[in-house]
């Protein structure tokens, strides 16, 4: 995105969000959203900032020929949707909604992707036989590789779900139950209750993973001795999987952490902060290398 103030809005409205769970005293930040002072007053004005970025996107796409499901981008898509099978009281309330798809999809691409992938090298750094068998497998595609392509890469897609395994860029999350109801293990759980769930505990269960539960083993995920991907229950593993930036950056570059990555004693006290994701404490410095040889 090259709107710079709408990132930076971006940012601070997250930051501050994520602050109000943190808080020991919730009383102090409502008292600051009554009197539109301090962080309270920062994050009205980066809504703001927000808001108008994402109402003059939904203006832009309007002004363009007749949208409708077979455009790629999803905005059109929804805003087929809106026009054909949604129904508003006013256009108001259209825009509003078609405003808060604009946000979840960037919320929930933005920070996600790159906080899991700075975990994912940080850990191929420490593991150096598992950065070499990642190589093998990127440097067989062809410079024009395609999402079928990427469908083959076994190793990475298992290398990618136990960095997710061990750090899940959304870490907790938490619904709120909107009626009374009995889970099929038969506890109850009644209205306006919090249900949380940790996927990052989850993640380092030895009863759910085993007693190496908090190394880094890609072939955990391959199935016997064929190397082919086995996914894992959903409700085991929680996450999502991409694969497009690392054969992009590995195919051309040498990654090279200049702490060394992530060995088993880093992994024992990992250097990350929590906000509403599992980010890295600080900056993840590296040095990049061009490689030497053509993977053609």
């Amino acid at each position: 995105m090259d709107n710079s103030s709408f990132a930076k809005a971006f940012n601070d409205a997250v930051d501050i969000c994520s602050s109000r769970f943190f808080a020991p005293i919730p009383a102090v930040w409502r008292i600051k959203r009554s009197l539109n002072i301090g962080s309270e007053k920062k994050l009205k004005e980066s809504i703001k900032i927000i808001d108008d970025f994402a109402f003059e996107i939904i203006k832009s796409k309007a002004k363009q020929e007749q949208y409708d499901w077979r455009n790629q981008d999803l905005l059109s898509r929804f805003m087929a949707k809106t026009s054909s099978e949604i129904e508003f009281d006013d256009e108001a309330k259209k825009r509003k909604f078609l405003r808060d798809v604009i946000i979840s999809f960037i919320l929930a691409g933005k920070d996600s992707t790159s906080t899991a992938l700075t975990s994912f090298f940080w850990l191929v750094n420490g593991h150096p036989h598992c950065d070499r068998l990642i190589l093998n497998e990127v440097t067989t595609l062809d410079p024009t590789f395609t999402y079928d392509d990427l469908k083959s890469l076994n190793y990475l897609h298992a290398a990618l779900s136990e960095s997710l395994r061990l750090f899940p860029p959304v870490p907790i999350n938490s619904r709120l139950t909107v009626s009374d109801d009995v889970w099929p293990d038969g506890t109850h759980v009644l209205k306006d209750w919090f249900a949380d769930y940790s996927a990052y505990a989850m993640g380092r269960m030895e009863k759910v993973w085993g007693p190496d539960c908090r190394e880094f083993k890609p072939e955990r995920w391959l199935h016997g001795g064929d190397g082919v991907f086995k996914p894992s229950d959903q409700f085991k593993f929680p996450a999502f999987i991409m694969k497009t930036i690392v054969v992009a950056l590995m195919r051309e570059f040498e990654i090279i952490a200049v702490d060394g990555g992530a060995t088993a004693e880093k992994m024992m006290d990992p250097p990350y902060t929590l906000s509403l994701l599992l980010k890295m404490r600080g900056v993840f410095l590296v040095r990049l290398k061009k490689r030497r040889f053509n993977p053609n």
